[in-house]
């Protein structure tokens, strides 16, 4: 019995010298952490297109047959597209599937802030939404010049929507879409 009152009294002493750590505590909340370069822009336009724009040196750019184009972002698996169209006495038509395209998000979307775009000295004028939520599309656009062209513009993710964490990447398509349609220039 001295032995195993022995054993136990040593035990003891042993654990509480061996549990004498820091409390442990849980882990801070934090944000992921992306970090993308600092965009520099180029003029793009095509031959037979009627519009030029500065992209994105780090955007892929796929034309379609119809001047619609693909800005592909390859290090954010993520794309804008961009959609033309001739005005024809359809300027109302257009304006209202831009804005219905737009709000279509609104299910799933947290908020949608419009910012009007006008530039008279280039006869650019548009609205850019920007939303808010776990929306398939973060931010999108048109602009037009109200008598012969329009475009419209989507950014897309090819993942399922989150909005914590394609945060990063949609806030840097954010600025390539203002820094597009404040560049956008119609050809003559």
């Amino acid at each position: 019995m001295k032995n195993f009152s022995f054993t136990f009294v040593l035990f003891l002493v042993l654990t509480s010298f061996g549990s004498c750590k820091e409390d442990v505590l849980p882990k801070p909340n934090a944000f992921l952490a992306l970090n993308y370069n600092t965009p520099e822009y180029t003029l793009y336009g095509s031959e037979t297109c009627p519009y030029e724009f500065m992209k994105n040196t780090s955007a892929v750019v796929r034309y379609k047959s119809d001047c619609s184009v693909i800005l592909e972002y390859p290090d954010m698996d993520g794309a804008l597209y961009l959609t033309y169209r001739n005005v024809d006495g359809n300027i109302k038509q257009l304006l209202t599937d831009a804005q219905k395209l737009t709000y279509e998000h609104v299910i799933k979307a947290d908020n949608i802030a419009e910012e009007k775009y006008i530039n008279p000295e280039h006869n650019v004028y548009g609205m850019f939404y920007d939303v808010a939520g776990n929306a398939a599309s973060q931010s999108q656009f048109y602009v037009t010049d109200s008598t012969s062209y329009f475009i419209t513009g989507s950014i897309y993710f090819n993942v399922t929507p989150n909005y914590d964490s394609i945060l990063p990447a949609a806030a840097y398509l954010k600025t390539d879409i203002r820094h597009l349609m404040e560049s956008l220039r119609w050809k003559k």
